[in-house]
């Protein structure tokens, strides 16, 4: 079997993608971020009575119409078939081929030439356009002929469906599955020279529940073989005719479905990424009724030796009740139009918005109407729910997924009548801060507010304030809508603030975003505005306040968050004042001391830098916290116990079933990319706050700065810097000291921007969440690997997932930013001693922001006494210590520092 490294690095060689790419007018590029790649199995004489009567008639024209529904249907290739006694294959093949070729709404996507004669295929190949596929070819009569069909194919330029057949047979069981499979690859790449990712396997797919013992694992063995092609066959695809799976079921319609779709789900999670499906033939997994799921997949994985007996039973249970089960289910749907917009909006049922919608496009004077009237109407419902308690951030955000895609249809028809206007209740500018990349926050904010009939002006992330400002005066916007996540941005804020008053601005400004807090707005920013500036700490707080701010008599109100802001800060600085500080001096003398003479220091069994590319997501699923996830939905309380909370239990469920749905796509497809990359160095502290970082011949590499706790505290107890946790160079003793940075946020981007083009927001914000536990789960399994084998001073450590999270483990990960060492220009000094940007492309912004922003970075500490801390405030005598340290002005470490600065 191919070893997990070489199987991570099966899409790249040279930095260059080996994808299998297609094309008819338009390429077809089968990536791991595809979804599956659907062929239209319509055109297929021996699949489509009608199909093969229309042929037969040389009714090309009405053929034509049956190629083309299944494009406009969402066939991505199509399957042309012409296999037929009584025709001629290889003449029909080429006359409707170049029918296809005449008409670009058809020809758009890529054709496989299906045949059992190579005459047939091969008349095809000679007129076909773009590059195809050609189904199949085989071992079935010998590798001399196998040899010489795929070197045709090769020079027609084509890609290749290769069934498990060899000269004894259709492979039906695994081992003969594999080894045919494995066989014929080793032929096509090693003596063909036949690009590897040009062919797709077939495994074949059999009948399952057949009542015949051989039988029982025809889809079991298909799953494990596809399972084991992707894996060990480097850049193979996977293909196969689903419909098969559920034969012995014909006339059972709701059966047929069930196992066709519990069928599909299952292969795909086990790598096919090309298929012929017939959409009418498949139910929804989630929605096949969980009885007849259970002896659905009791068969498809061998669970019981009665398996076949008992879905064979329970079928006749179910023949015929699907109209029944839809009826109730839809019972909804025969109620009053505005009844049915409204439940759909609520349910976040975007099924039937259409032909909803434009029934009230026919029954409305003006398009815009239905915008302003029916969607509204509905949408204020949920508004009322949300604010009410009785719907959460999640089932909100659903409810934008149908109202945008109501609003998208009615779009062209509001454009098309010039004066066609809906009437918002205020724009508002939204936008991450310059150097800032994280936006989940921003966008459930923004999806909030449109919900309520706002206009939203999104801007995206890193936006320099010269942007904000310009678009803000062209836009004419009622508010704008800040927000950051990393310290840096606070100053990017108060210059916006400051930029705003000069250039006499009078809208309000709203603050939000994870470093931002009610205490920084009312101190550093409104101070600068003479105008409303108003923290916005949660988006179930967006709406009220938005409003609150926008109402035509708001004057008593924003002058009534000025007085409170007002009076905060003046209560904030007598806090302030009330604390006593030490020196930066009398600090270093109360430092945590180690006896270091004593103290137990292992070296690292790997010294220096190990790079980790395409790691496998699978293996970070266990160690996902995801109690921030649910906070970042602004559902608060501790994972597992929120999905049995009394309030937003039942939401938390329903979230975190669509959560782990997503993030089943995204192991399943690898739709994200992972890279790691750390370095354990030799090192020690020097001049009581500074680590030196060492190669192994003792030369300095880098040298890292920590900041010391000032806080007067009582005797004995010390203050902090994480240089306590290193052994002083003076000691003679030779300490270790690491860093990382990991990444699970290549892809992440592009994903949200496919789902925002489909008008998803609720999928788009979800896999940024996704994202952001992958990457925090991935650092957390780093730190396991480096403290059991890479350092291994904890070499026996088993600890489960919930002592993980509890940290309750020697050795500590703090990180850059974060309350033991808010210092982000560390991370420079990490990027430079890793080369993390050129070896795992992990960027830092002018702010120190990561890029991609799903991705973590810090240090490694193994002596079992360190510990995290908070940093607390800090007084100008280490300010100007640092800055001549760090050999930067006193105003260029202030810009860094100033949110710990007590004075």
């Amino acid at each position: 079997m191919m070893d997990n490294e070489a199987n991570n690095e099966q899409h790249t060689t040279n930095n260059k993608p080996k994808y299998l790419s297609l094309s008819g007018l338009e390429p077809l590029v089968v990536t791991p971020e595809s979804n599956f790649i659907n062929v239209g199995e319509r055109t297929n004489v021996t699949g489509s009575r009608k199909f093969l009567r229309l042929i037969k008639e040389e009714k090309y024209d009405e053929a034509l119409d049956v190629a083309r529904d299944q494009v406009e249907g969402g066939a991505q290739i199509i399957d042309v078939n012409m296999d037929e006694g009584m025709l001629d294959g290889a003449e029909a093949m080429v006359k409707f081929l170049n029918l296809i070729a005449s008409e670009p709404d058809i020809a758009r996507v890529p054709i496989m030439i299906d045949s059992s004669k190579w005459d047939i295929i091969e008349a095809g190949l000679q007129v076909v356009q773009g590059k195809s596929v050609v189904n199949s070819i085989s071992l079935k009569e010998g590798e001399a002929a196998f040899i010489h069909h795929a070197k045709l194919v090769k020079r027609y330029g084509a890609a290749m469906v290769v069934m498990a057949f060899d000269e004894d047979g259709q492979a039906d069981t695994y081992q003969r599955r594999i080894d045919i499979c494995k066989r014929s690859y080793d032929i096509l790449v090693d003596k063909v020279g036949f690009p590897p990712q040009d062919i797709i396997f077939d495994p074949n797919i059999f009948p399952v529940a057949t009542g015949m013992e051989e039988h029982r694992l025809n889809a079991l063995d298909f799953f494990n073989a596809t399972k084991w092609i992707r894996e060990n066959l480097p850049y193979a695809n996977v293909s196969g005719g689903v419909s098969n799976v559920s034969f012995s079921f014909r006339g059972n319609t709701v059966v047929r479905e069930a196992i066709n779709s519990a069928f599909l789900y299952h292969a795909i999670k086990h790598g096919m990424n090309i298929g012929i499906v017939n959409p009418t033939m498949l139910e929804v997994y989630d929605e096949i009724p969980k009885d007849l799921l259970e002896h659905v997949e009791d068969v498809l994985f061998d669970r019981r030796d009665d398996a076949t007996e008992r879905l064979l039973d329970f079928a006749e249970t179910v023949k015929g009740d699907k109209k029944v089960d839809e009826a109730k289910v839809l019972e909804w749907r025969s109620h009053a139009l505005q009844d049915r917009i409204t439940h759909a909006l609520v349910k976040g049922i975007d099924a039937f918005i259409i032909e909803d919608v434009e029934e009230a496009r026919l029954a409305s004077k003006k398009p815009i109407e239905v915008i302003e009237g029916h969607l509204m109407i509905g949408m204020n419902v949920v508004g009322d729910l949300f604010g009410s308690g009785k719907m959460f951030l999640p089932q909100v955000v659903k409810s934008a997924r149908v109202m945008k895609k109501a609003v998208a249809y009615l779009q062209p028809f509001i454009e098309a009548e010039k004066d066609g206007k809906q009437e918002f209740a205020g724009k508002i500018l939204m936008a991450t801060v310059k150097g800032d990349v994280h936006d989940i926050g921003k966008n459930i904010v923004s999806v909030v507010l449109g919900c309520n009939n706002y206009e939203i002006v999104d801007l995206g992330v890193m936006v320099p304030p010269e942007k904000i400002i310009e678009t803000a005066k062209a836009e004419n916007v009622d508010a704008i809508g800040l927000s950051g996540l990393i310290t840096p941005s606070l100053d990017e804020m108060v210059y916006l603030s400051k930029e705003m008053e000069k250039q006499k601005f009078t809208i309000p400004l709203l603050i939000g975003g994870a470093t931002t807090s009610r205490a920084h707005s009312a101190v550093k920013i409104a101070p600068n505005y003479t105008h409303a500036v108003v923290h916005v700490n949660d988006a179930s707080r967006a709406v009220t306040v938005v409003g609150n701010l926008l109402q035509e008599d708001s004057k008593v109100y924003k002058e009534q968050i000025r007085e409170e802001y007002e009076k905060f800060r003046e209560q904030f600085l007598k806090r302030g004042k009330k604390k006593n500080f030490v020196t930066i001096e009398d600090a270093r003398k109360r430092k945590f001391k180690i006896d270091w003479s004593t103290s137990e220091i292992t070296k690292p069994k790997e010294l220096g830098i190990q790079v980790i590319q395409d790691f496998d997501l699978k293996k970070l699923e266990d160690f996902i916290d995801w109690s921030p996830f649910f906070r970042s939905w602004d559902l608060h309380g501790r994972y597992p116990d929120i999905l049995e909370d009394d309030v937003v239990g039942p939401q938390a469920k329903e979230l975190f079933a669509d959560a782990k749905i997503l993030l089943k796509r995204v192991l399943d497809e690898k739709l994200l990319g992972a890279k790691a990359i750390f370095g354990l160095f030799p090192a020690n502290t020097i001049n009581d706050d500074d680590i030196e970082i060492y190669d192994e011949d003792g030369k300095v590499k880098v040298t890292f700065l920590t900041l010391r706790q000032q806080l007067d505290k009582r005797e004995g107890v010390p203050n902090f810097a994480l240089s306590d946790f290193v052994a002083p160079k003076d000691s003679g003793v030779q300490d270790y000291m690491g860093c990382f940075c990991v990444s699970t946020g290549f892809g992440t981007a592009e994903l949200a921007k496919q789902f925002e083009a489909n008008h998803d927001d609720y999928n788009s914000i979800m896999i940024k969440a996704i994202a952001d536990r992958l990457a925090e789960a991935f650092a957390e399994y780093l730190h396991k690997e480096i403290r059991t084998n890479h350092w291994g001073y904890a070499t026996n450590e088993q600890l489960p997932n919930e002592e993980l999270i509890k940290e309750s483990y020697n050795g500590i990960r703090p990180a850059p930013g974060y309350p033991a060492c808010p210092d982000h220009l560390e991370k420079k000094t990490i990027w430079k001693l890793l080369k993390v940007k050129e070896e795992i492309g992990v960027e830092i912004t002018d702010s120190l922001a990561m890029w991609p922003a799903a991705s973590v970075s810090g240090y490694y500490f193994a002596n079992k006494e360190a510990k995290y801390f908070g940093l607390g405030k800090i007084t100008q005598d280490q300010l100007v210590d640092y800055a001549k340290r760090r050999g930067i002005s006193n105003e260029e470490a202030e810009k860094w520092l100033s949110p710990t600065l007590a004075d």
